[in-house]
């Protein structure tokens, strides 16, 4: 047996400990900034296996780096751990019951993705440790993926800087890397502020804040039809003004999320809707006070990085499922309306072997994805935004997706949160932290990938440092 197979192994040896962290995250969901049991779990368990942890990284105390080795390459391993609110669910139940109404659940796989970060990190200290290699490897507490940025902020502040390389994964139903970018996006709040009166005696003093925000929300519909076909925006009214329709609302807030191909043009479209908002409130006589939530960068990809997952990706395989736990999925498919995935199909279409290209369509039917699709030749770009990105331009980053969870499994939804606990979650997630491990140690092995993937990072930002789309003055936001 290798060293590099030996390292690896130690997941399985502490599959235990591993699901265990992952389930007891799922069994006490945390919002953003909020998640102080994974995070004081995290730390704990990471100092009693030999991890030295710096804690409240950057002034934000459910982040965290624990670390382990000396030297160069310093390779990072991303972890998230936050979940969703209003997505509380039970476990295994394959219908919608909340375990307690408007609660938090875990609908994008955070208890999953943290864990199996930490498995690659275990394996990877393992690595260090048998191999006598130069090297150091970090793993990273991020919080607040969920509309708070977290990696953003500690990218602002220099969290990653000192990195060679950073490493990956996200739950999902397929298994890939993942070649693309993401959309870059700002958070923006409108705090629309008026004047209240009585709307039948003297509704001529009112200033409605209420008027404003609806004002703002039909321009920015206007406004649609004149972006790229890339853009995304969406919206949350968070206050209106009161409940009783005969007072003139005198405040009226709302929270806009903008999303575009890349920075400049995200930056340009959040400018355009600050000004809407001001007509809003220059039509209404109101003001308003415009609050910067959060920003993050579109993914710069790494093709080096990417072949380097590919190999391992290929190497290791996908998660094998059971006929029991492809039965259990096939019971959540029926509650879905969508049982296929589009960038799985479009994944499939640049294979050009026939029997290779058979399989895949095959494995497509399958209620649970089994084969490891090939890296594309060209970058497929998703609609999602992740904070990733601006760890990406800071140094090279890449990141895999592993099944763990039915095929069609819509993000964000009670379904993924009812599976986040199965058997073939675990699996996916033990299976991402052997191959994140994998190419952890391919990387400490040898510098030269290490230094063609920067070398290729800087060509495609131009030698240009990176500027972060947060405000130096902008505190990450803890108390939303």
């Amino acid at each position: 047996m290798s060293i590099k197979s030996e390292a690896i192994g130690i997941i399985d040896k502490k599959k235990d400990l591993i699901c265990g962290i992952s389930d007891s995250i799922w069994d006490h969901p945390e919002l953003g900034y909020h998640e102080d049991h994974a995070a004081g779990l995290y730390v704990d368990t990471l100092r009693a296996e030999g991890f030295e942890v710096e804690t409240d990284l950057k002034g934000i105390p459910t982040a965290f780096c624990a670390s382990y080795g000396q030297g160069r390459p310093i390779i990072g391993i991303l972890a998230e751990y936050d979940a969703l609110s209003g997505l509380s669910q039970e476990a295994d139940l394959t219908e919608k019951k909340a375990i307690c109404d408007g609660g938090p659940g875990h609908g994008c796989g955070h208890n999953l993705l943290g864990a199996g970060a930490f498995a690659a990190a275990l394996a990877v200290k393992q690595y260090i440790e048998l191999s006598g290699c130069e090297g150091t490897v970090r793993f990273y507490g991020c919080p607040a993926e969920e509309g708070g940025a977290g990696k953003g902020f500690l990218a602002r502040d220099g969290a990653f800087d000192e990195l060679d390389a950073a490493l990956t994964w996200h739950p999902g139903d397929m298994n890939a890397v993942s070649s693309g970018s993401t959309l870059a996006n700002y958070q923006i709040c409108y705090h629309f502020k008026g004047r209240s009166s009585h709307a039948g005696i003297s509704p001529e003093l009112g200033r409605s804040a209420l008027d404003a925000c609806e004002l703002m929300n039909v321009g920015v519909q206007f406004l649609r039809e004149h972006v790229s076909t890339q853009c995304r925006i969406h919206y949350a009214i968070l206050d209106t003004g009161g409940r009783a329709p005969g007072v003139v609302q005198a405040n009226a807030d709302v929270l806009y999320l903008m999303r575009a191909p890349d920075l400049a043009e995200a930056r340009d479209l959040r400018e355009r809707i600050d000004d809407i908002a001001r007509g809003a409130a220059l039509m209404t006589g109101t003001s308003v006070d415009i609050e910067f939530v959060k920003a993050c960068s579109n993914i710069l990809p790494n093709r080096t990085l990417s072949q380097v997952l590919q190999a391992n990706m290929d190497e290791l395989g996908a998660p094998v499922f059971t006929d029991e736990e492809k039965a259990y999925a096939e019971s959540f498919r029926t509650t879905m309306e969508l049982k296929s995935n589009a960038y799985y199909m479009s994944l499939i279409n640049d294979v050009t072997d026939e029997a290779e290209r058979a399989a895949l369509l095959k494995d497509a039917e399958a209620p649970l994805h089994e084969l490891v699709l090939p890296l594309s030749p060209v970058e497929r770009s998703s609609a999602a935004s992740s904070d990733v990105g601006d760890v990406s331009v800071v140094c090279p980053t890449a990141q895999i997706s592993m099944a763990t969870m039915p095929a069609g499994t819509a993000m964000h939804s009670w379904q993924e949160v009812a599976v986040g606990k199965s058997s073939l979650a675990h699996k996916g997630m033990l299976q991402a932290g052997k191959v994140i491990a994998g190419a952890a140690m391919d990387l400490l092995m040898d510098p030269d990938r290490v230094k063609a993937a920067k070398a290729e990072m800087d060509r495609r930002t131009g030698g240009k440092a990176f500027e972060s789309p947060i405000p130096a003055d902008v505190k990450p936001p803890m108390g939303r």
